[in-house]
Protein backbone atom coordinates (compact mmCIF):
# COMPACT_ATOMS: atom_id res chain seq x y z
CA UNK A 1 0.00 0.00 0.00
CA UNK A 2 0.98 3.47 -0.82
CA UNK A 3 0.61 6.30 1.66
CA UNK A 4 0.20 9.98 0.61
CA UNK A 5 -0.19 13.21 2.80
CA UNK A 6 -1.75 15.96 0.91
CA UNK A 7 -1.87 19.55 2.39
CA UNK A 8 -2.47 23.07 2.08
CA UNK A 9 -2.17 26.43 3.71
CA UNK A 10 -3.03 28.86 0.74
CA UNK A 11 -5.44 29.33 -1.57
CA UNK A 12 -5.01 29.18 -5.15
CA UNK A 13 -6.80 30.54 -8.67
CA UNK A 14 -9.51 27.40 -8.22
CA UNK A 15 -10.46 28.23 -4.70
CA UNK A 16 -9.43 27.95 -1.25
CA UNK A 17 -7.54 24.88 1.09
CA UNK A 18 -10.27 22.22 0.96
CA UNK A 19 -10.67 22.65 -2.93
CA UNK A 20 -6.96 22.20 -3.29
CA UNK A 21 -6.64 19.15 -2.11
CA UNK A 22 -10.34 17.81 -3.56
CA UNK A 23 -8.74 18.92 -6.69
CA UNK A 24 -5.33 17.04 -6.50
CA UNK A 25 -7.50 14.02 -5.26
CA UNK A 26 -8.93 14.82 -8.59
CA UNK A 27 -5.85 14.41 -10.43
CA UNK A 28 -5.01 11.31 -8.31
CA UNK A 29 -8.03 9.55 -9.90
CA UNK A 30 -6.89 10.94 -13.36
CA UNK A 31 -3.89 8.80 -13.43
CA UNK A 32 -5.95 5.75 -12.52
CA UNK A 33 -4.19 5.04 -9.62
CA UNK A 34 -6.76 2.47 -7.23
CA UNK A 35 -7.62 4.78 -4.09
CA UNK A 36 -8.69 3.03 -1.36
CA UNK A 37 -9.41 4.89 1.53
CA UNK A 38 -9.42 9.03 2.46
CA UNK A 39 -9.17 10.14 5.76
CA UNK A 40 -10.88 13.27 7.13
CA UNK A 41 -9.54 16.92 6.66
CA UNK A 42 -7.39 18.08 10.06
CA UNK A 43 -6.72 21.57 10.23
CA UNK A 44 -3.14 22.25 12.50
CA UNK A 45 -0.69 25.86 12.74
CA UNK A 46 1.47 25.93 9.93
CA UNK A 47 5.01 24.76 10.86
CA UNK A 48 7.52 25.76 11.41
CA UNK A 49 6.00 29.56 11.69
CA UNK A 50 3.10 29.37 13.25
CA UNK A 51 2.56 32.82 12.05
CA UNK A 52 1.71 31.58 8.52
CA UNK A 53 -1.98 30.37 7.24
CA UNK A 54 -2.80 27.11 9.22
CA UNK A 55 -2.67 24.17 7.00
CA UNK A 56 -5.06 21.54 6.00
CA UNK A 57 -4.13 17.69 5.68
CA UNK A 58 -5.60 14.39 5.17
CA UNK A 59 -4.05 11.04 3.95
CA UNK A 60 -4.89 8.79 1.06
CA UNK A 61 -4.38 4.99 0.76
CA UNK A 62 -4.11 3.81 -2.55
CA UNK A 63 -2.32 1.00 -4.86
CA UNK A 64 -0.24 1.64 -7.87
CA UNK A 65 1.44 0.49 -10.57
CA UNK A 66 3.92 3.02 -10.90
CA UNK A 67 7.47 3.15 -9.52
CA UNK A 68 8.19 5.72 -6.79
CA UNK A 69 9.98 7.91 -8.45
CA UNK A 70 7.18 7.80 -11.22
CA UNK A 71 4.81 8.23 -8.87
CA UNK A 72 6.89 11.51 -7.43
CA UNK A 73 7.11 13.03 -10.69
CA UNK A 74 3.28 12.62 -11.16
CA UNK A 75 2.64 14.39 -7.62
CA UNK A 76 4.73 17.13 -8.33
CA UNK A 77 3.17 18.03 -11.68
CA UNK A 78 -0.13 17.85 -9.22
CA UNK A 79 1.31 20.39 -7.18
CA UNK A 80 2.27 22.41 -10.00
CA UNK A 81 -1.11 22.33 -11.34
CA UNK A 82 -2.58 23.84 -8.45
CA UNK A 83 -0.28 26.44 -8.09
CA UNK A 84 2.67 25.63 -5.95
CA UNK A 85 5.24 27.69 -6.56
CA UNK A 86 8.96 26.51 -4.75
CA UNK A 87 10.92 29.17 -3.37
CA UNK A 88 11.93 27.92 0.15
CA UNK A 89 11.29 25.05 2.18
CA UNK A 90 8.64 25.04 4.65
CA UNK A 91 6.97 28.67 2.45
CA UNK A 92 3.38 28.41 2.74
CA UNK A 93 1.75 26.63 -0.21
CA UNK A 94 -1.27 26.11 -2.07
CA UNK A 95 -0.46 21.95 -2.52
CA UNK A 96 1.75 19.81 -0.95
CA UNK A 97 1.66 15.90 -1.46
CA UNK A 98 4.47 13.73 0.42
CA UNK A 99 5.05 9.87 0.06
CA UNK A 100 5.05 8.63 3.13
CA UNK A 101 4.94 5.20 2.82
CA UNK A 102 5.70 3.15 -0.47
CA UNK A 103 4.68 -0.22 -0.13
CA UNK A 104 6.98 -0.54 2.70
CA UNK A 105 9.63 -0.56 0.85
CA UNK A 106 13.01 1.69 1.69
CA UNK A 107 14.05 4.31 -0.44
CA UNK A 108 17.17 6.69 0.00
CA UNK A 109 17.96 8.69 -2.94
CA UNK A 110 18.52 12.80 -4.33
CA UNK A 111 14.91 12.62 -4.92
CA UNK A 112 13.03 10.67 -2.24
CA UNK A 113 13.15 9.40 1.08
CA UNK A 114 10.64 6.80 2.10
CA UNK A 115 9.28 6.22 4.51
CA UNK A 116 8.97 10.16 5.10
CA UNK A 117 11.64 10.54 7.25
CA UNK A 118 9.87 12.79 9.50
CA UNK A 119 6.42 11.68 9.41
CA UNK A 120 6.48 10.16 13.42
CA UNK A 121 6.90 13.30 14.08
CA UNK A 122 3.83 15.26 12.53
CA UNK A 123 0.42 15.05 14.36
CA UNK A 124 -0.86 16.33 10.46
CA UNK A 125 0.44 12.89 9.19
CA UNK A 126 -0.14 10.62 12.21
CA UNK A 127 -3.68 11.50 13.04
CA UNK A 128 -5.37 11.07 8.93
CA UNK A 129 -2.55 7.81 8.92
CA UNK A 130 -3.98 6.34 12.01
CA UNK A 131 -7.37 6.79 10.80
CA UNK A 132 -7.62 4.64 7.81
CA UNK A 133 -4.76 2.38 9.19
CA UNK A 134 -5.04 1.83 12.64
CA UNK A 135 -2.31 -0.82 12.32
CA UNK A 136 0.25 0.41 10.05
CA UNK A 137 3.64 0.03 11.38
CA UNK A 138 7.26 2.04 10.45
CA UNK A 139 9.24 -0.49 8.15
CA UNK A 140 12.75 1.07 9.24
CA UNK A 141 11.51 1.68 13.24
CA UNK A 142 9.12 -1.35 13.09
CA UNK A 143 6.96 0.33 15.74
CA UNK A 144 3.44 0.59 15.29
CA UNK A 145 1.67 3.97 14.80
CA UNK A 146 0.27 3.58 18.28
CA UNK A 147 4.01 4.05 19.58
CA UNK A 148 4.46 7.13 17.29
CA UNK A 149 0.98 8.46 18.50
CA UNK A 150 1.92 8.05 22.23
CA UNK A 151 5.25 9.91 21.55
CA UNK A 152 3.61 12.88 20.40
CA UNK A 153 3.83 15.83 23.16
CA UNK A 154 0.51 17.23 24.10
CA UNK A 155 0.62 20.12 22.50
CA UNK A 156 0.55 18.10 19.15
CA UNK A 157 -2.49 16.64 20.58
CA UNK A 158 -4.29 19.92 21.08
CA UNK A 159 -3.15 21.49 18.66
CA UNK A 160 -5.02 19.21 15.85
CA UNK A 161 -8.62 19.51 15.06
CA UNK A 162 -10.36 17.08 12.85
CA UNK A 163 -12.66 19.03 10.47
CA UNK A 164 -14.85 17.23 8.36
CA UNK A 165 -14.68 13.03 7.49
CA UNK A 166 -13.97 12.81 3.95
CA UNK A 167 -16.77 11.26 2.00
CA UNK A 168 -14.65 11.27 -1.24
CA UNK A 169 -14.65 8.11 -2.20
CA UNK A 170 -18.37 7.39 -1.73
Amino acid sequence: MIYLNIGSNLPSRDGGRKTNILKAIDYLKKLKLNLIKVSSFYETPSYPNNSDPKFINLCVKLESNLKASELLNELKKIEKKLGRIRIKKNEPRTCDIDIIDFNGEIIKNDELVAPHPRLHLRNFVLYPLKEIEPNWSHPVFNKNIDSFFQELDKNSHNEITRLIKSDILN
